[in-house]
């Protein structure tokens, strides 16, 4: 056309020979390639892990961590790459796996992931090592041969663990997951996926925080968003998200081995209902709810008595020092004072056992959704307890700091 340039097929052509260092005709460059590449091994590689393929997973690169995680009964395991870094003959690829466990997983965990990868002579990619992403938490096979045990009510993933000691955490979770469903209903999974680390060290690298952030915790309930902890013998912090993902409740065998046969129960009863919970858990939440309720779960039974359970609040009634309000989500830091932690939580319980003794046990389990259902903390819990409870938060509170003097002063 007039005025226009024509530009011949040859000079296209050319023109596609001078950019082919950079860039094919069709847009693809080397490095995406490149990529594509490094995927569909990864894809082999995932391909091995769900088929239990030993040598074809070995055919991808190195074994590592097959032979760690081979006892793992997965339902899902793919990588999908982030990124690529070229560095010379090899690269580093970043990678996001997610995978489920069979039978327990209703949502994939996600774990970021950092592959180191070369070519052989014929240009063909393959994984040299494959190891946790920079900030993010190890996975249980990354500290060793993962042993399983299976209970009635969950699975029991270890490491450097006997079987006996497996078992046991089995026989505890067996246990605590009827109990929540007596106590909660029926609507959740019904079962649990524990973890069971060597150390207070490999629970903390399955956390990817600090290990002194956990010392004297007896376990964790984890999910996509939050986690809830449990110490010895009080619970650190807890929460939710406003669905289910993948709980893993993971123990500190250091500090759980200090506790006794009741104690070792009311905590996984206690992180078990942190999964049961977990749907109508979200942020308007508040934690004297979530950890209250937990605890009012575990001592459901157990016939411990309220100056049994609070002996920190109880020392803080008999003393005329009545807290004026419910617990604040900053009572909750495990890094604060430790024994305006145990009033925190012992307040919540004492809380959740109020509306248990004067409302009722279905009332309670109301409410908790009905808090739930809001997407903020503004007015979340003012609105249940007026239409769930019908009182007001100041009525509410002046009857919880009323039964606090009744049943522990």
């Amino acid at each position: 056309m007039a005025g226009r340039r024509r530009v011949s097929r040859t000079s296209m052509a050319a023109a596609c020979l001078l950019l082919a260092s950079l860039t094919a005709c069709g847009g693809q460059t080397a490095a995406g390639t490149a990529r594509d590449q490094v995927q569909r091994l990864l894809d082999r590689r995932a391909a091995a892990v769900l088929h239990h393929d030993p040598a074809a997973f070995a055919a991808t690169g190195t074994r590592a961590p097959y032979p760690d995680l081979k006892a793992v009964p997965f339902a899902a395991w793919s990588y999908r790459v982030t990124a690529l870094r070229r560095t010379g003959e090899g690269a580093v690829a970043d990678a996001e796996l997610r995978y489920r466990v069979t039978g327990y997983d209703r949502a994939p965990v996600t774990a970021g992931r950092t592959l180191t990868l070369s070519t052989t002579a014929e240009g063909k990619w393959y994984v040299v090592s494959d190891r946790p992403a920079p900030k993010s938490a190890q996975q249980l096979w990354d500290q060793g041969p993962v042993s399983v045990v299976r209970g009635h009510s969950g699975i029991v993933l270890g490491v450097g663990q006997s079987d006996g000691t497996l078992r046991g955490y089995a026989g505890l979770a067996d246990r605590a997951v009827p109990a929540v469903s007596d106590a909660w209903g029926t609507d959740w999974s019904r079962h649990v996926v524990v973890l069971v680390p060597k150390s207070l060290d490999g629970m903390a690298a399955l956390l990817g925080s600090p290990a002194s952030n956990y010392r004297g915790i007896a376990a964790v309930t984890t999910g996509e968003v939050s986690e809830a902890k449990w110490g010895s013998p009080r619970p650190k912090a807890g929460g939710g998200t406003g669905q289910a993902p993948a709980d893993r409740i993971i123990v500190n065998p250091d500090a759980y081995g200090t506790l006794g046969p009741l104690g070792r129960q009311v905590v996984l009863t206690h992180e078990t209902t942190h999964v049961a919970t977990r749907a109508h858990t979200d942020p308007a939440t508040p934690l004297w709810l979530s950890e209250g309720y937990a605890d009012w779960v575990g001592y459901r039974n157990s016939g411990r008595t309220p100056d049994q359970v609070a002996p920190e609040l109880q020392h803080a009634v008999t003393d005329g020092k009545v807290p004026a309000a419910l617990p604040a989500d900053r009572d909750f830091g495990f890094a604060g004072d430790a024994t305006r932690l145990a009033q925190a939580y012992e307040g919540g319980w004492m809380a959740c056992r109020l509306i248990a003794d004067r409302w009722g046990e279905e009332r309670l389990d109301d409410f908790y959704r009905a808090v739930g259902a809001h997407e903020r903390r503004a007015g979340a819990v003012e609105d249940a307890l007026r239409t769930v409870l019908g009182t007001t938060l100041e009525a509410f509170t002046g009857q919880w700091r009323e039964y606090l003097r009744t049943q522990l002063g």
